[in-house]
């Protein structure tokens, strides 16, 4: 990471002194399909899901985001966006600022661009795994790996094994490996079966991420 304390300080002041605070539900819509977001959202605790919807009126899993970090990043950085669904995944809080005093605070206040270049190597690295993810040749596989980078990213340690802390529906899985929701259902059943993973609470528990890292090798 390139950002330090109190280079995060700074962007989380910039949000603190500017910012509305406003609080979702779960399944609340914070920017809702095809709407034009109405300003940028830093999360002071609580998910984000960005997706997209395909022509079929699928929804297409983008990234979810967590506490520290903002969106619409890439509108914020450059005014530029797809039409992309924000919706809450948990009960959250943000602080919204407007684009435009966004900018005027960054310009600023230029401690506060360290984390937002955290964020967008994050998230560049997020989507460039899962291009690389989708050359495995099997469902499996890519699942596998798809488990293992949400374990990277939301992963808590407990007595089971590697929690993710991100509620994950069937669906959201099947279109982040390319894969359909049957063969996706099928292929978390056989990993419970074989006690490689379990879910409690809402919440996938990697058993044994080393067994499961051998069978990417």
């Amino acid at each position: 990471m390139l950002a330090n304390l109190k280079q995060m300080a700074e962007l989380v002041d910039v949000f603190s002194r500017n910012g509305t605070k406003k609080t979702y539900k779960k399944g609340d819509f914070i920017i809702r399909p095809g709407e034009q977001p109405p300003g940028v959202f830093y999360i002071i605790h609580g998910l984000v899901k960005a997706y997209d919807v395909s022509r079929y009126g699928e929804e297409n899993l983008l990234i979810i985001r967590k506490q520290d970090e903002i969106f619409p990043l890439i509108w914020a950085l450059t005014g530029q966006e797809r039409r992309i669904t924000y919706q809450a995944l948990a009960s959250t809080t943000t602080l919204e600022i407007t684009r435009q005093k966004f900018e005027q605070e960054i310009t600023r206040h230029t401690d506060a661009i360290a984390p937002l270049l955290d964020m967008t190597i994050e998230m560049y690295r997020l989507h460039s795994e899962r291009i690389l993810n989708l050359e495995y040749r099997t469902v499996r596989e890519r699942l596998i790996s798809f488990l293992l980078t949400m374990g990277a990213r939301f992963g808590a340690r407990s007595n089971e094994g590697l929690v993710i802390e991100a509620p994950l529906r069937h669906q959201d899985i099947a279109s982040s490996i390319n894969a359909t929701r049957e063969t996706t259902s099928r292929e978390l059943s056989s990993l419970m079966k074989k006690g490689l993973i379990t879910k409690t609470n809402g919440f996938y528990i990697l058993s044994n991420v080393s067994v499961l890292r051998s069978m990417l090798s």
